[in-house]
């Protein structure tokens, strides 16, 4: 599973239960709890469980963050009334890991109608500028892009202005059929006579011929213009955003490139440090956030600023006194998206968190269901359930509420508006002061003017997420890479030199994982070709630290480690670890056949090699028992074999790729002991002739080793063979007298 990053709190530690401390899987895509209204309100969220014991960084077992789990039950049986979240009677507070929930939760269910996942860049403007700089290759089509935008806005504010005069026509050429058999002047001095000093100047400012009707051959003309300038602006406008998507999916396939390589040059102390869980939302949520920052909303954002720009100028040059009518809605408009847009994306934003909880809470309950039945906490869970579904409940009904009202808010200034603009230009134009189809075309200004204020305020939210995901990007992208290899540059070994028989010498190294604690002080050993070391001791001994620095995962920080002869430094660490194999505590295999997970090992081995591999490590028979033999499908985490079946397949596809040195950490400590005498004789068939180092608590896979080494602190504190350490009495006698006290 992936682990969650986002589930930790601030309780006090309690004592950690049995099976508890597993990682935790972000909620999967499309997963999302439904607003069910709970009945009861029992006690909060659960604080974080501390690992028993510490155990070194490795490979095998990189840092992560232990299951949040709900605290115990008090000493009168019901759940403690512990939370970890903002401060009481302060709703409006979002902790950090209240907006990761929320965007982890958000991203998971590709929901994205209630705006961006939330977040805040810490650097805005540097972290805006470096990511408007993804687009700079392509600086020739984003002119274009700009041109096109540019002529779509003229084109599109323009044709309600020619609109305008398509009423005019059908207006004045109404009036001209009404007034056949007389003049304009006779017409507009007959209602000046009457008293009708307004309807005689709106008649005096129209271009009216009496008895010509209307002039459908300039009716014709000018719907066509229309016509075009609207085709033109569509054109122009899917042209716009053609070549947007081109160039944003070709800048973000460079990114997740860059990511990618990013990734395989990362030392694997950064990978102790970040959270896994954190990690795959970076290289997944986040840069689908960056994707749609691009092409939605910084697009939109210039054609919104040139619409609005457009739309002012057309109103102005129409009438002023109508403009400023029409801006009173600017104001009014703010005041509403001030202050409830803000209180919105907080709303929503709690909702997503409470969901991300709900969505934990109830992986949890599944995954650990026999555990919640052998502990008796069904009671607890339902309730723990029930409490966070009232909290989600609570939450999206606040974040629907606040955004349902939002638009009947803004519909009602709207409409107001409309009515004023309509009353103002009524009598405008019976004053003679304006043209009918002015009015019109300035009623269409006012709708055009409106949506990309909306949008604007919409995109500021959208842009600062994705700005503050482009960051948590570039803070992967500048991180601190491994040191490069020295290979031929500084005399170090040709890659693909001839492997040599395998003698590992250590010369007075010295490392520590942090400056102010040093781990290991001055270790030195030869191991000859062909023999098997064993490393035992504590943990936080160093035993994982020597096989992480055998295979260059960290360097030293003093002396050398020599692999026949030559100083691994030297060496590219792809030629180091290529004559090296390694079988871990906890096996790793991909979905795809068992042939496939062999070879794996050798790429070029062929069908013959890997069942040879297969036989020699004792597990052919077991795979062809299968349905489907060597080509049978390993489903997700290869649930569909046992562990000691894993454990076999991962030793055979190290036995495949013929190292000269071997390494088997933990190799056996997963399986049972029936299993563990098959894994054994594998891995026993798997050292011959090879240099092998085995790490190992279980000190009965290790009595045949011909070197046995004791590390306390550090530092090898013994070092012999099984009998002579047994007879010495010192550290390897009180460990092998405590492990099998209870055979005694």
């Amino acid at each position: 599973m992936t682990t969650d990053p986002y589930r930790s709190t601030g309780q006090p530690e309690r004592p950690e239960l049995p099976g508890e401390a597993r990682e935790q899987a972000p909620p999967p895509p499309g997963h999302s709890a439904p607003p069910i209204r709970g009945r009861s309100v029992p006690p909060a969220p659960p604080p974080p469980i501390e690992p028993s014991g510490g155990t070194t960084p490795s490979p095998a077992s990189p840092t992560t963050r232990p299951m949040a789990e709900p605290a115990g039950p008090d000493a009168t049986g019901s759940p403690q009334s512990v939370r970890a979240a903002a401060p009481s009677g302060r709703d409006d507070d979002l902790s950090d890991e209240d907006l990761r929930l929320a965007a982890e939760a958000q991203a998971g269910s590709d929901d994205w109608m209630s705006g961006p996942p939330p977040g805040k860049a810490e650097a805005f403007w540097p972290s805006f500028k470096r990511m408007l700089g993804l687009l700079t290759d392509f600086k020739p089509t984003l002119a274009v892009i700009a041109l096109a935008s540019i002529i779509a806005v003229v084109l599109s504010v323009a044709a309600p202005k020619v609109l305008g005069e398509a009423t005019n026509v059908i207006f004045e050429g109404v009036l001209s059929s009404a007034m056949s058999g007389t003049t304009k002047e006779a017409a507009v001095a007959a209602l000046e006579e009457r008293g009708m000093g307004d309807m005689a100047d709106m008649l005096r400012a129209l271009d009216i011929r009496p008895g010509e009707g209307i002039d459908f051959v300039r009716l014709r003309g000018i719907l066509l213009s229309v016509l075009a300038l609207y085709v033109g602006a569509a054109f122009l406008n899917w042209l716009e955003g053609y070549l947007l998507n081109q160039i944003t999916i070709k800048s973000l396939y460079r990114l997740r490139s860059q990511v990618e390589d990013k990734i395989h040059r990362l030392p694997l102390s950064y990978f102790d440090r970040m959270q896994r869980g954190e990690l795959l939302s970076r290289l997944t949520n986040d840069v689908d956030n960056v994707t749609n920052t691009l092409q939605q909303s910084l697009s939109g954002a210039l054609t919104s600023i040139l619409t609005i720009v457009g739309v002012l100028g057309m109103m102005f040059s129409i009438s002023w006194k109508l403009a400023l009518v029409a801006l009173i809605i600017v104001p009014l408009s703010g005041l509403v998206f001030g202050i409830i847009g803000p209180r919105s994306q907080r709303a929503f934003t709690r909702q997503w968190a409470r969901t991300g909880r709900i969505n934990t809470r109830v992986e949890e309950s599944f995954s650990g269901h026999a555990l919640v039945r052998v502990y008796g906490r069904t009671d607890w869970t339902r309730e723990s359930f029930a409490q966070e579904n009232e909290e989600l409940y609570q939450a999206a009904l606040k974040a629907q509420f606040l955004s349902g009202i939002m638009m009947p808010i803004l519909m009602v200034i709207g409409n107001l508006s409309y009515v004023a603009i309509a009353v103002v230009g009524g009598a405008m134009v019976a004053s003679g002061s304006l043209r009918l189809g002015d009015v019109q075309a300035f009623i269409q200004y006012s709708q055009q003017f409106s949506q990309p204020l909306s949008q604007l305020g919409g995109m500021a939210t959208a842009v600062q997420s994705g700005t503050a995901s482009a960051e948590r990007i570039f803070e992967l992208l500048d991180a601190e890479e491994e040191t490069p290899d020295a290979g031929e540059s500084a005399g170090g070994v040709p890659a693909g030199a001839p492997a040599g028989p395998g003698v590992i010498e250590v010369e007075h190294v010295r490392f520590s994982y942090s400056p102010d604690t040093e781990l290991i002080r001055d270790l030195s050993l030869r191991v000859e070709p062909g023999h098997t070391v064993a490393i035992v001791g504590p943990t936080g001994a160093g035993k994982t630290t020597l096989v992480n620095l055998l295979m260059r995962f960290y360097e030293v920080d003093a002396g050398r480690i020599l692999l026949d002869g030559r100083d691994t430094a030297s060496m590219t660490r792809h030629d180091v670890r290529r004559r090296t194999g390694m079988v871990l505590q906890d096996p790793w295999l991909f979905e795809g056949t068992i042939r496939e997970n062999i070879r794996y090992g050798r790429p070029g081995a062929t069908d013959a090699e890997v069942e040879a591999a297969a036989q020699a490590c004792f597990v052919d028979h077991i795979i062809k028992a299968l349905p489907q033999g060597y080509d049978t499908v390993l489903e997700e985490d290869a649930a569909n074999i046992s562990a000691g079946e894993r454990q076999l397949l991962t030793i055979a596809r190290a036995f495949v790729a013929g190292p000269s040195v071997l390494i088997l950490d933990e190799a056996t400590s997963s399986v049972d002991t029936r299993t563990e005498l098959l894994v054994q004789r594998a891995m026993n068939a798997l050292r011959q002739g090879r240099t092998s180092f085995i790490i190992a608590h279980r000190l009965s896979t290790i009595r045949d080793a011909d070197t046995i080494l004791v590390m306390e602190h550090g530092d090898i504190v013994e070092q012999g063979s099984h009998d002579e350490l047994l007879a010495a009495g010192g550290a390897y006698a009180r460990l092998h007298a405590s492990q099998f006290a209870e055979d005694a």
